[in-house]
């Protein structure tokens, strides 16, 4: 929190409001019960100590939080009115960053008892907020990629062909719970044309011999998320598979290596994207090549082209580069990677070739 603190007084900001989310309980260790349209914001500004003020029936659990000793925990009741009590916690004028998911009833709350305030999201005024992991959070995120590694493995071992892909999600699901997750995410399961959607949701299709089958698979494990992807195909591939599949494992590869310290998310991005658009499939590269992951699965930094942000070392984000031929079959390769001193290092290790499976 101190840390943060200064980072919002470089940027220019007086103080940063973090209502419920995934920056509260990064900061703090406090995750509400419930949603709730109670106000809860925590108060960080120079000079003062932490405040984070809740509902007063909620105070019980927010002193139970990690963080509460370095906390000043306010309460407001039902009767009184909680912006006129936030009010006391803010300067009288100045520009504040804000959390993105803050609910604007509550936004627009504090601008009316604080005319002379202005407001920016902490994506715009403090993007990084959560990119640079310290070592515990690096060791949490290593954990969560061994288990999805675990899952990777075991998954290769099913059977798949005269199955849903619901039935091989719920395997997938079973599977990272049994490794450790305390949440699943998601466990997208794309066999044949459905491969070709980079989101499909897993459904009743029967798998097929010969489909390519693409599955990307995660969740939380000590807070911190996995996110995995690697490509299977049912029975021997035909040469068209494989010779995708080899472009885009390339491309995944020339990515990898490109990162250092120093190196912008954009050129990671040029790197996969060079590679697939030489081969002659750029269009069918629809997506960015990867995104941050923390106690969010999706946050900065992003890897696509616009994003300037060199690469520092702690951060943590996927390269996942991919090919999608409508109606046919679609190839990805997802790692998780951290930027170190001298270059990259993978949190996903399983083989990058394409897993031929029953």
């Amino acid at each position: 929190m101190a840390r943060v603190t200064e980072d919002a007084r470089e940027a220019g900001l007086d103080g940063i409001i973090v209502t419920p989310g995934p920056d509260l309980v990064w900061l703090t260790g406090y995750r509400p019960t419930a949603l709730t349209e109670r106000l809860t914001m925590l108060v960080l500004t120079p000079g003062k100590r932490p405040a984070l003020l809740v509902p007063v029936l909620e105070r019980p659990d927010a002193e139970a939080a990690e963080g509460a000793p370095s906390l000043e925990i306010m309460a407001w009741s039902d009767a009184s009115d909680p912006y006129q009590v936030a009010r006391d916690l803010l300067h009288q004028e100045g520009r504040f960053g804000v959390s993105d998911s803050t609910w604007a009833m509550h936004l627009l709350g504090l601008q009316h008892v604080l005319p002379r305030t202005s407001y920016q999201a902490l994506t715009q005024g403090m993007p990084m907020l959560r990119a640079v992991k310290d070592a515990n959070e690096l060791a949490r995120l290593a954990m969560a990629g061994e288990a999805a590694d675990a899952t990777c493995r075991e998954i290769i071992r099913v059977r798949f062909e005269g199955r849903r892909e619901t039935e091989v999600a719920a395997d997938l699901a079973r599977l990272l719970q049994e490794f450790g997750h305390e949440q699943v995410d998601f466990t997208v399961v794309g066999s044949g044309p459905n491969g070709a959607n980079p989101h499909h949701e897993a459904g009743d299709r029967v798998i097929q011999p010969g489909d390519a089958v693409v599955l990307d698979f995660g969740g939380l494990m000590y807070g911190y998320g996995s996110d995995t992807t690697r490509t299977v195909c049912v029975g021997e591939p035909g040469p068209e598979i494989r010779q995708v599949h080899e472009i885009v494992r390339q491309a995944q590869q020339a990515a990898f290596e490109a990162v250092r310290p120093g190196v912008t998310c954009q050129q990671i991005d040029r790197v996969a994207r060079g590679v697939i658009t030489d081969a002659g499939f750029g269009e069918q590269f629809i997506h960015r090549t990867g995104h941050g992951i923390g106690v969010t699965t999706h946050e900065p930094p992003y890897i696509v082209e616009g994003e300037e942000q060199p690469l520092q070392p702690g951060m943590c984000f996927s390269i996942e580069p991919g090919i999608y031929l409508a109606g046919r079959f679609g190839v990805r390769i997802e790692d998780i990677v951290t930027v170190t001193e001298t270059g990259g290092q993978r949190l996903n290790n399983t083989d990058h070739g394409l897993y031929v499976v029953e």
